[in-house]
């Protein structure tokens, strides 16, 4: 594809072209006037700093009392002295607030790091002192370190000053003599960017356009982190030029090797190159005369600046050859090459929609593909830690998501299954928390996954087919799908006419484009996935590709090294089998991915080798081309629109990963050649891009690449590597009921499981802070924050609770800001949140972080949810198992505490992140084991009445547990009241609805009630 970076967001000057060579700015001599401005700066820095204490002591003297003040002193009469003193006090704190903001000045001069810190409330106190200590500085050997400085008062320099030059340093002996020598050589060149960048300011004519500049980016500061946008506006004067550098050095490699390919990841020790208007000290232009730069970094500097045409010599080099290959092949293109496909285009920005500014340091959003997402490499330093989060899985927005759906599809499905084989109580009730890799891969899951863009993009597909259907008009084939900045763009593989709206046309006749807003106007509708073949291969600048493997006619070819190929293989496989715009996918792995098959074992399959995959799908493909056949229909796209969606033309896709042997790969080809009509789509792995019958072919580099010259792509590939595998494999395995390490049967044998976290449920065990999250949202023990910020941080504290192992401050930010937010936003709240929940009696904070960096409560913050775990576990396991008095009372005051769903009153649009939770799964199930076991223990006594009444109030929380209905109806039996019984079993049958009365529950009516059936007619 042809793709050209541009370099620049204005035009360049035919008379002024851009220089990326360094070039050495001009020396400057020092006047007379420059020797007397630095005197006039020591004199006035005297008199502030020496002078005025002096006259003060002297005139004056020392104001405050000489002893500690009394009630007498507040009667005393006020006099002229008094004022006197007054003001006198307050001259002595401006002289040490300017004596602050000299020594702050001096010291960023000296050290010639960083910006200087800024002193409380001394804007123009400061500024003055800059401007003194830099007037005294720029003559003497150490102006070179002041650069912050200059960077600063830049503009208010005259054009008279000279610097001084490096001989006087040379005269200088010693260790410091060479310190002030090298520094001196560097004065001149940042004195000349001083006065570059005022003419500049001022609108002269001496700026230079032409000369290149370049900025290294510094290291954290405490809790600052350079930015673009910080950068901008400091050197451009307006943040939201950030842009403009990050269209600069976009992909160009970086001294570490790396490269920027998403403005808000940005890393210490980069080089950018400026914009030519750049002004400021922190710039380099000379990088073999940089300031305070050892000669490693000159050199990357240096070299840094020379890919700058290189670069884009290559892009256009590469674009060219694309075109070429592109014609050549439309011309005289092999008979294994689709002409049809010569090139996959990324889509254009649509016509008359605005760019809308982004803000750095943002992590992925619904809004922003997830090329975008924060890299793991980067880490966070909230709370002193440096740790990071699987790139990979953040990088991959659809397939976190398709993950973390089928996660907790997976474990609901364990606790309900565990549940309704339990008699009388449950154990397991928590799933196992993950550990170590596991831990972090569902961290990145929740960080990473944009579950609303798989909503969209499923619902925006089927919409599209139901419409489609509507007109009685077939499925055109989809060769790729793009999601760019929230719109969705289909290529199809030959016009098909205008769309149906809300679609429009694109930017040919072979594109169909949906935008966001009109994809969230769609509604579910009750149509087959049409295209279910769709996966994400990578992203191009800020554009998702999703191939369409089942549109393909022919093999698709992976080449690379053997660990890159299966990492790609295994990106592949994992969203198929989890991904939520597809139907009863079928996924065929071969030679490798039997471990991958925990994530879904009704649509992955393992075969072991290439014989017995050709031997199946020989017979599919048989059964398929049959079966079309016989329907009428041309392929599986016109099946799927019809009545028999439903029911066939279900997708098949084949991943080989080892290259087959030269008969195999014949058959295969053979196979493949209609495997498109058919519905079947194959990837296979391949040594070298030459591959019998690979009708697309694609290469996997070492960085990360996934390259398609024929198609015209250069993508950073989306791959799942294998520790990420295993991670994410460990959280499936363990969340499988049937596992060892999955939650323990009733009839097991084994031990109940402890809550994770148990607090002390006597009068001793009073906590300091108690909040209440069934029911309505309360908390006792602080104070309401003020403000707009008082509902993010009962938001925060909700999540911290229902997380006792421990939150991820990246895993906090994305469940409060879904659509993104910076650092040290998330860290003020972070402050904020501790300072809110106080400190214990020892001094250390509530809100603490552990040795992984993840937030954890102390154990003095309890939820009513910790006391009803506490609680039913006490009853059950702990003293109330051999002491009936206490589990009565126990179990009792558990059922009290239920006081309505989880959050009842939680605000519309908030608390998105439950949705990730199994919570809603979890509580009913805890409140109807309690009122279970209050149950028993009143029948034991023979109390029916107390009995019905508790599992009445399980029911509330809990109303469609079909243990709690059994229970009741044993109940209401032992009340010997036939009529009450069949009201009973008549309002179990309303709620029960169409779908009819569990298979348990009606025989145990046929067992309680026999004339149940005949009973339902009069009752109603």
């Amino acid at each position: 594809m042809a793709r050209t970076t541009s370099r620049s967001t204005s035009p360049p000057n035919p008379q002024s072209p851009r220089n990326r060579t360094p070039q050495p700015l001009p020396r400057r001599r020092r006047s007379v006037g420059d020797f007397v401005k630095a005197f006039l700066a020591f004199v006035a820095l005297a008199v502030l700093l020496v002078g005025v204490p002096g006259a003060l002591v002297y005139f004056v003297g020392w104001p405050l009392p000489s002893g500690s003040p009394s009630l007498n002193w507040l009667q005393q009469e006020i006099t002229v002295s008094t004022f006197i003193n007054v003001l006198t006090v307050v001259v002595w704190f401006a002289w040490a607030q300017f004596t602050a903001c000299v020594l702050v000045e001096i010291k960023a001069a000296l050290s010639g790091v960083g910006i200087p810190s800024r002193v409380p409330g001394a804007g123009g106190s400061q500024m003055l002192a800059r401007q003194l200590v830099a007037a005294l500085l720029l003559v003497g050997a150490t102006a070179a370190s002041f650069a912050p400085g200059l960077s600063q008062f830049g503009q208010s320099l005259e054009g008279n000053q000279k610097p001084a030059s490096a001989a006087s340093a040379q005269q200088t002996p010693g260790l410091f003599g060479q310190e002030q020598q090298a520094a001196a050589t560097a004065a001149d060149a940042l004195a000349a960017q001083a006065d570059q960048a005022a003419a500049h300011a001022g609108g002269g004519s001496n700026a230079k356009d032409g000369d290149t500049k370049y900025y290294r980016i510094q290291p954290p500061e405490g809790r600052h982190h350079d930015s673009l946008w910080e950068i901008a506006e400091r050197h451009l004067g307006d943040g939201r030029r950030y842009k403009e550098i990050y269209q600069l050095n976009k992909d160009r490699e970086q001294p570490d090797g790396s490269r920027l390919s998403e403005a808000s990841l940005i890393r210490p020790g980069w080089i950018m190159e400026m914009p030519a208007d750049a002004h400021g000290g922190e710039l380099v232009e000379m990088p073999d005369e940089a300031p305070k730069v050892s000669e490693d970094v000159k050199e990357q500097i240096s070299d840094y600046s020379r890919t700058g045409d290189q670069g884009g010599g290559n892009q256009e080099q590469g674009s060219g050859s694309q075109e070429q290959g592109g014609g050549s092949q439309e011309q005289g293109g092999g008979s294994s090459v689709d002409r049809d496909t010569a090139h996959i285009v990324l889509p254009e920005q649509r016509p008359g929609t605005p760019e809308k500014p982004a803000m750095p340091e943002a992590p992925a959003t619904p809004d922003r593909p997830a090329a975008e997402a924060p890299s793991a490499t980067t880490g966070s330093h909230s709370e002193g830690f440096d740790f990071g989060l699987p790139e990979a899985l953040l990088g991959a927005p659809l397939l976190a998501a398709g993950l973390l759906g089928a996660l907790g599809r997976r474990r609901r499905h364990a606790l309900w299954q565990s549940a309704m084989g339990a008699v009388g109580g449950r154990r397991g009730m928590q799933p196992q928390t993950p550990t170590g890799a596991a831990a972090d891969a569902q961290d990145a899951l929740l960080v990473g996954a944009d579950p609303d863009g798989v909503r969209l993009l499923d619902l925006s597909l089927r919409g599209l087919a139901a419409s489609l259907a509507e007109e009685n008009r077939a499925l055109p084939t989809v060769y790729a799908a793009w999601l760019s900045n929230g719109d969705l763009h289909l290529q199809l593989a030959q016009p098909a006419g205008r769309p149906p709206a809300p679609w429009q046309l694109g930017q040919d006749q072979t594109f169909w484009m949906l935008s966001r807003t009109d994809a969230e106007r769609y509604e579910d509708v009750d149509t087959a996935a049409p295209y279910p073949g769709l996966v994400s291969l990578g992203t191009l600048d800020d554009s998702r590709l999703l191939l369409n493997l089942e549109s393909v006619p022919g093999i698709v070819s992976l080449s690379g090294s053997e660990a890159d190929r299966a990492a790609v293989f295994a990106s592949v496989a994992a969203e198929l089998a989890t991904n939520g715009w597809s139907d009863r996918m079928t996924i065929t792995l071969v030679g490798f991915g039997q471990d991958l098959t925990p994530l879904a074992p009704n649509r992955l399959r393992h075969l072991e080798d290439v014989e017995a995959l050709i031997e199946t799908m020989e017979a599919e493909t048989r059964q398929r081309r049959g079966a079309l056949g016989a329907a009428g229909h041309d392929s599986v796209l016109t099946g799927r629109t019809g009545p028999a969606q439903h029911t066939r033309w279900a997708p098949h896709l084949v991943l080989l990963a080892a290259e087959p042997s030269g008969d195999d790969a014949v058959k295969l080809a053979e196979l493949a050649a209609e495997a498109s009509r058919l519905g079947i789509g194959y990837l296979v792995g391949a040594e070298s891009g030459d591959l019998p019958g690979a009708a697309w072919q694609m290469e996997i580099t070492r960085e990360g690449k996934l390259l398609a010259p024929l198609l015209g792509l250069e993508l950073a590939a989306q791959t799942l590597p294998e520790a990420q595998q295993r991670a994410v494999v460990q959280l499936f395995t363990e969340a499988d009921p049937e596992s060892s390490g999955g939650p323990a049967g009733p009839g097991d044998g084994s031990a109940a499981a402890a809550p994770p976290f148990l607090v002390d449920v006597t009068e001793q065990g009073r906590p300091a802070v108690y909040a209440r999250l069934v029911g309505t949202y309360e908390i006792i023990g602080l104070d309401t924050p003020d403000g707009d910020r008082s509902a993010l941080m009962h938001e925060a504290l909700a999540l911290l609770l229902l997380h006792r192992e421990g939150v991820h401050p990246r895993v906090l930010a994305s469940a409060l800001w879904p659509r993104g937010v910076t650092e040290d936003v998330r860290d003020a709240l972070v402050e904020r949140l501790r300072e809110w929940l106080g400190t214990e009696p020892d001094g250390s904070p509530r809100l603490r972080a552990d040795r992984t960096g993840r937030l954890t409560l102390a154990k003095s913050v309890v939820s009513d949810l910790d006391v009803l775990r506490s609680l039913y576990h006490e009853a059950t396991q702990g003293r109330g198992a051999g002491n009936r008095a206490v589990r009565g009372r126990m179990l009792t005051d558990a059922l009290v505490l239920v006081r309505g769903p989880l959050l009842a009153d939680r605000p519309q649009g908030r608390y998105g992140w439950l949705t990730h939770e199994i919570i809603d799964a979890q509580l009913p199930l805890l409140v109807a084991d309690i009122g279970l076991a209050l149950c028993e223990f009143h029948q034991e006594k023979g109390r029916a009445e107390k009995a019905i009444e508790a599992l009445n109030a399980a029911l509330g929380s809990a109303p469609g547990d079909e243990r709690l209905w059994n229970e009741l109806l044993r109940a209401t039996h032992a009340t010997e009241d036939p009529a009450r019984l069949q009201q009973v079993a008549a309002d179990l049958v309303a709620r029960s609805g169409a779908r009819g009365l569990p298979p348990r529950t009606e025989a145990l009516l046929d067992e309680l009630l026999p004339t149940w059936r005949s009973g339902l007619t009069a009752v109603g």
